[in-house]
């Protein structure tokens, strides 16, 4: 049973004849008169539990977009149901509207919709509906709840794919697909033109120069079916946030505008997530079917507040492929004492494999050096002056170990490792 505002204004409209007539009788009998009241209007509410619900849900959405969900309410009671319905999302899932007001007549059917606007990634769930139907003076009425499970997955952003039009142009000037033409050491032999100012002497075809009687030069295009393997760190430092979102989203940001391009440049792409035990890999996909994969895979992955075992990292490249590769390990470059495992892990992987770092920067500290005005200021500011003193440090010891090191905002990081990749292509070293 359930009691609403109207009957508590009528408990205290006791107060007047109280003082009309001030007897201890007058007031038991008003407060006889507001139970009977309360008690025809719950008798006389319709029953709860006679409704048949049914809830029809997308099955997945990108996280800042919207979709709806739609909630059949169908009423088997002889009586109308006036009351309120209420649908319950994680706060996360952005449901709105969550309450309903509802009159529906006997075996009448109404459809309710809720959008749904999330603004986390992974499994959003509904777990119940409750219906609260009240008496016809709107006193006081019934309530149930029902048992009625739902779930959204909403899977990443990939708000990077803006940079992706661009970055596909300079493969394709790499590629041999328009004028530009490169020359780099383990390319492949595309074709031959004439000389122009400028070119490498060291391109000259002097047997093609030899039978055309002009100077002859051989393009180059970057080599395909390479391998490019990304390892995304799940642990601790993952699950802090830069701007509003977690480390880890601007890593998947990352590997899938990675992804994206690899696999257009013709590379085979693998993509593992892991901490201390593997959560999602993605293997033997290619174009769309890749995407796919990847963002299905990294939905539900959320930070796990261990340390990632990087020493169990080479073997799980070894068991990806025994190719020479391209291995990028997202991951955060944090203090010497916290990265010690992984630049253990580094070298192991450096003697078979092109190894890049990419780490998220936390814009805020770059901030934080420039406000110096009060004492505070200066605290602040030393301490993050420290901050990004031990990130250069790891840098440094990574790029002695043998790794290319990618560092930047959330917004820069994506397009920054792309333009890594594409360096890499263009110096013939993929």
């Amino acid at each position: 049973m359930v009691v609403t505002g109207w009957f508590v204004l009528l408990v205290a409209l006791g107060v007047v004849p109280i003082l009309v007539a001030p007897s201890p009788w007058v007031l038991l009998a008003w407060i006889v008169l507001c139970v009977v009241l309360l008690v025809v209007d719950v008798l006389l509410a319709a029953s709860p539990k006679k409704v048949r619900l049914t809830r029809d849900l997308p099955g997945s959405i990108r996280l800042g977009e919207s979709a709806t969900s739609t909630l059949s309410v169908f009423n088997e009671n002889r009586r109308r149901i006036r009351g309120t319905i209420r649908d319950a999302w994680q706060p996360s899932a952005g449901a709105s509207p969550s309450r309903f007001r509802a009159g529906i007549d006997p075996e009448r059917r109404v459809v309710l919709t809720t959008g749904l606007t999330p603004f986390r990634r992974g499994e959003r769930r509904a777990s119940a509906v409750t219906v609260r139907t009240l008496g016809p003076l709107r006193l006081a009425g019934r309530q149930a709840t029902h048992p009625l499970a739902g779930a959204v997955t909403v899977l990443p952003r990939f708000s990077s794919r803006k940079h992706l039009p661009s970055r596909l142009a300079r493969l394709r000037e790499l590629d041999g697909r328009t004028s530009v033409m490169v020359r780099g050491q383990g390319t492949e032999f595309d074709s031959l033109r004439e000389y122009v100012r400028g070119d490498d002497v060291r391109s000259i075809d002097w047997r093609a120069t030899a039978r055309r009687s002009d100077l002859m030069v051989r393009t180059w295009r970057p080599e395909r079916d390479r391998r490019v393997v990304m390892v995304v760190d799940s642990g601790r430092t993952s699950a802090a946030r830069v701007g509003d979102e977690p480390r880890l989203d601007t890593a998947f940001e990352a590997a899938l505008l990675l992804g994206a391009l690899a696999t257009r440049a013709g590379d085979r792409v693998d993509l593992a997530i892991a901490d201390r035990r593997v959560r999602a890999r993605v293997q033997g996909a290619s174009g769309a079917d890749l995407l796919s994969q990847m963002v299905s895979a990294m939905a539900p992955v959320d930070p796990e507040l261990v340390e990632t075992d990087w020493a169990a990292v080479p073997a799980l490249v070894r068991s990806i492929t025994t190719q020479r590769s391209l291995v990028v390990l997202c991951t955060t470059l944090d203090t010497p004492g916290a990265a010690r495992s992984l630049l253990a892990a580094v070298p192991q992987l450096a003697s078979r494999h092109l190894v890049v770092v990419a780490s998220v920067t936390d814009p805020a500290l770059t901030a934080l050096t420039t406000a110096r005005d009060t004492r505070d200021d200066v605290y602040r500011a030393a301490a993050a002056e420290r901050a990004l003193l031990d990130v250069a440090r790891v840098s440094a010891a990574l790029r002695q170990l043998g790794a290319d090191v990618v560092t930047g905002t959330p917004a820069d990081l994506p397009p920054a490792l792309a333009d890594r990749y594409l360096a890499l292509k263009a110096a013939g070293r993929l």
